[in-house]
C-alpha cells in the first residue's frame, strides 16, 4: 500500500526546479559534487530529494561561505548551497513566485521575472530631470541582519502553506562552513547565493518598504533593486525628513540605515542653481552625476545622468590588467586571445554601454595598450617599437572590426563598416 505523504509536491515541480538549476550550473557545496556528478544518477537523486521533501525530512546541509570582491574594493561574502540544495530551493521559489509576484510594487526591479536593472537605472534618470532631490538610503548589511523570526512573520502574509514556511525556516537556520571547514551557527540573515534568498529579500522588503512607503507617502516615487533604493524628493527639507522617518521605520523592522553611504543628493543641472555637498550618487554601477552633453541643436547644457561608475570602470579595468595578464600570454594568437576575452568585454558594453556608452573608451583604452604590449614580446619586429606595434593593431582592427568587441567602442567608424 503507498504511503500517503504530508506534503503534496509535483514530481513535476522538482524536475522543473532541476532544470533551472543546470541552466545556471554554479559551483560546488560543502559536498563538493558537481552538476555533472549529480546527473550520474540524476533519476534516484531526484527522486530522494522529492522524497525528503514530501515526507517533512528534508534538512539543508550547511552552507559553503566564500569571499568575492566588491566594487568598492571590499569583500562580499556569498553562500553556495550544494547542488541539491539548490534545486529544494529552487522548488520553493516555482512555486512561491507566481503567489507573490503579482503583489510586488512596480518600481521593485531586483530578481524579478521581467524587470532588469537597466529599466531601474532608466527610471531613475527620468525621475531625477524631475526631482531636484535623491535620497541615496544604504541599508547596512541586510543580507546579514534579517531577522528569522520576522521574515517568517512576513511569508505568513504571502502564504500559509505548511512545507513552503517549514523549508524557508530552515534555511534560515542552515549553518555556514568557513573557509577552515567550521561550521558556524547562523542566529540572522540569509546567503546571498542561494537560489531563495532574493524571493525572500523581495517579499520582506515590500513589506517593510514598498507597501509602507506607498501607504504613508503615496506621492514620494523610488527605485528599489534588493536593498538599493533612491527615493526622489522635491526639497533638500523632505529629503532629510524622509531620511530620518524611514531609518524609523527600517529600525522597526530591526534593519539600520547606514550612517555614512545613506545621503541627501542634489540633482544639479543647468536649470537648477547653486549647489550642495552631495550632487553625485552611484546606483547599479553607474554614476549619476552632473554631466555636459550636447543637444540636437549643437548646443552644450548640463544634465544629470548616469555611464559607467568609477568603482565600476576600475574593477574592470583591474580585471583586465591583474586577472587577464594578455601581455604574458605570447603563447597565444591574437584570434586565441579575441576568443578567450571578447566574450566578457561583451557583457561589461551590453551592460555599462546602455547609458553614455562613450564613456567606456576610459575602460577599454588600457585594453589596446596590453595589446600593443603584447605584439611587441610576441613578435621580434615589433620589440621596443610601441608604435609599430600600436600600428599593426590598428591595422588589424580596420581588417576585422568584429574581432574585439571592444574595437566598437574605441573604433565606431570602423566597426560600423
Amino acid at each position: 500500500m503507498a504511503t500517503v505523504k504530508p506534503f503534496d509536491i509535483p514530481k513535476k515541480l522538482v524536475w522543473e526546479a532541476y532544470l533551472r538549476v543546470k541552466k545556471n550550473a554554479g559551483a560546488a557545496g560543502v559536498d563538493s559534487e558537481s552538476i555533472e556528478n549529480f546527473e550520474r544518477d540524476l533519476k534516484g537523486n531526484l527522486y530522494r530529494l522529492w522524497n525528503r521533501m514530501s515526507s517533512g525530512s528534508y534538512f539543508p546541509p550547511p552552507v559553503l561561505q566564500v569571499g568575492i570582491p566588491k566594487r568598492d574594493g571590499g569583500e562580499r561574502k556569498l553562500g553556495i548551497p550544494t547542488v541539491s540544495d539548490r534545486i529544494a530551493q529552487a522548488v520553493v521559489k516555482l512555486y512561491l513566485e507566481p503567489f507573490v509576484e503579482p503583489s510586488f510594487h512596480e518600481d521593485s526591479y531586483g530578481y524579478r521575472p521581467g524587470k532588469s536593472a537597466h529599466e531601474a537605472v532608466a527610471r531613475a534618470r527620468e525621475r531625477c530631470w524631475r526631482y531636484n532631490w535623491v535620497l541615496d538610503l544604504d541599508v547596512q548589511a541586510f543580507f546579514d541582519t534579517l531577522d528569522h523570526d520576522l521574515v517568517i512573520r512576513a511569508m505568513r502574509r504571502y502564504t500559509h502553506c505548511r512545507w513552503i514556511l517549514l523549508y524557508i525556516e530552515r534555511w534560515l537556520k542552515a549553518p555556514i562552513q568557513v573557509e577552515d571547514g567550521s561550521l558556524v551557527r547562523r542566529t540572522s540573515g540569509t546567503p546571498q547565493g542561494g537560489v531563495v534568498s532574493p524571493l525572500i529579500a523581495n517579499a520582506f522588503l515590500h513589506l517593510a518598504f514598498d507597501s509602507w512607503m506607498h501607504g504613508n507617502h503615496p506621492d514620494v516615487p523610488f527605485e528599489r533593486y534588493a536593498d538599493d533604493i533612491l527615493v526622489h524628493c522635491r526639497t533638500q527639507s523632505e529629503a532629510e525628513r524622509l531620511r530620518r522617518v524611514i531609518a524609523a521605520r527600517l529600525a522597526q523592522c530591526r534593519l539600520a540605515v547606514h550612517p555614512q553611504k545613506t545621503k541627501v543628493v542634489y540633482c544639479k543641472d543647468s536649470n537648477r542653481p547653486g549647489g550642495h555637498t552631495h550632487e553625485s550618487f552611484d546606483f547599479l554601477g553607474f554614476s549619476f552625476r552632473p554631466r555636459r552633453v550636447r543637444n540636437r541643436d549643437g548646443r552644450y547644457f548640463v544634465s544629470f545622468s548616469p555611464a559607467v561608475s568609477r568603482t565600476a570602470a576600475k574593477a574592470m579595468r583591474q580585471t583586465m590588467r591583474r586577472h587577464w595578464k594578455i601581455p604574458r600570454r605570447t603563447d597565444k594568437d591574437l584570434t586565441d586571445l579575441a576568443r578567450m576575452f571578447s566574450p566578457t568585454i561583451r557583457g561589461w558594453i551590453l551592460y555599462y554601454g546602455a547609458f553614455r556608452r562613450s564613456e567606456l573608451t576610459k575602460v577599454f583604452g588600457p585594453l589596446d595598450w596590453a595589446l600593443s604590449t603584447w605584439a611587441m614580446r610576441k613578435y621580434k619586429r615589433f620589440k621596443g617599437h610601441r608604435i609599430r606595434a600600436s600600428k599593426w593593431l590598428q591595422r588589424v582592427a580596420e581588417r576585422d572590426p568584429q574581432l574585439f568587441a571592444h574595437w566598437a567602442i574605441l573604433r565606431p567608424a570602423a566597426a560600423g563598416r
